[in-house]
């Protein structure tokens, strides 16, 4: 019992309860979304959004933000698919699609860790100078013609419709998620965003890990980069814009808290298929795609300000248990009343 009631406080399993309960009420409208090949294309399309809401994930943990990680994406996927239209290899366009993520992740961690300066603001800066590096990398042009087997291989299967995208990220995802939580210097990430005046009190290096959560971050959009020019088949200067606000809003919505030091990667996952979803959730529901960006503000607002209530109403709980514990160790024992 004891048990059972560990497993459903896990935030996860409420962000998993939400998808399933999302999915079958679609489903109750349209039955046609429940088949088998509807779902696993939900799972297919959440590739991009998986990866990166995985990414900044690591920098939520430590208890900052990452709002360049679309323009991260854009400036990859467009110097990728440069590089593989004029004939370089598959490997050469993944390392430098890493090395820029790197590049970028690194100079996130070096002002946001190192300077000190607001994660959100820094980023946003960021953010603008990738983007303006696209356009003068583009010249404001799209990148197209791309190889056949580039294009393709976003198609292959694995098992039946799942493509080996997926099936390549959900195995990175539960490698990680193992090592976050298994290891010491994986934990580092929670308890420096948990507290990070105590981390460095017991020993860990939270400038260090700070700006690894930001590398990480960059290379994992970086990928998602690449991923997506290869689902998309062309590229345009404006590519992976918005990205950032729906990555956060899978990370919150799989139970991430946005103050850091809480939630997993498994959680981040799920929100991303939640988030990817949506649009062909209206689809089947009957609506236009337009709405996709409100619903995607409104889920992020609602789930925002319900994590920000179920904070503080926690907080109050663990103050005031605190003030009965030592208003109980102060009261005086029946024997010294004497």
């Amino acid at each position: 019992m004891i048990t059972l009631k560990k497993i459903f406080k896990m935030r996860e399993i409420s962000s998993l309860l939400f998808l399933i309960i999302l999915f079958g009420g679609v489903g109750l409208v349209n039955p046609s979304f429940l088949s088998a090949t509807s779902l696993v294309n939900c799972l297919n399309d959440s590739v991009v959004f998986t990866l990166l809401a995985c990414g900044i994930a690591f920098a939520i943990f430590t208890g900052e933000i990452d709002v360049s990680i679309g323009a991260t994406l854009g400036l990859s996927a467009a110097v990728a698919s440069t590089l593989l239209r004029n004939g370089s290899s598959w490997v050469t366009a993944l390392i430098v699609a890493i090395l820029i993520g790197t590049i970028i992740g690194l100079f996130n961690g070096w002002g946001v860790a190192y300077l000190g300066i607001p994660s959100l603001i820094f980023t946003l800066g960021t953010n603008g100078i990738v983007r303006g590096f696209i356009y003068v990398y583009t010249h404001g042009a799209w990148v197209e013609n791309l190889p056949a087997w580039f294009t393709n291989l976003s198609h292959a299967k694995l098992i039946g419709n799942l493509t080996i995208y997926i099936a390549i990220v959900l195995v990175f995802v539960i490698f990680c998620n193992i090592i976050l939580t298994r290891t010491r210097k994986g934990r580092y990430f929670i308890a420096v965003g948990d507290n990070a005046s105590g981390a460095t009190l017991v020993g860990i290096p939270t400038v260090k890990t700070k700006i690894l959560a930001y590398v990480i971050c960059g290379i994992l959009a970086a990928i998602a980069g690449i991923v997506y020019s290869s689902r998309i088949g062309f590229i345009t200067p404006t590519a992976g814009s918005g990205y950032e606000m729906r990555a956060i809003a899978a990370c919150v919505l799989g139970g991430i808290s946005l103050s850091g030091g809480l939630g997993s990667l498994a959680g981040a996952t799920i929100g991303a298929i939640i988030m990817s979803s949506v649009g062909r959730i209206l689809v089947f529901l009957g609506f236009s795609s337009d709405y996709d960006n409100t619903i995607t503000g409104v889920l992020l607002i609602t789930i925002v300000v319900v994590d920000a209530l179920a904070q503080n109403r926690t907080a109050t709980k663990n103050h005031r248990q605190r003030l009965i514990a030592r208003t109980a160790m102060a009261a005086p024992k029946k024997g010294d009343e004497k």
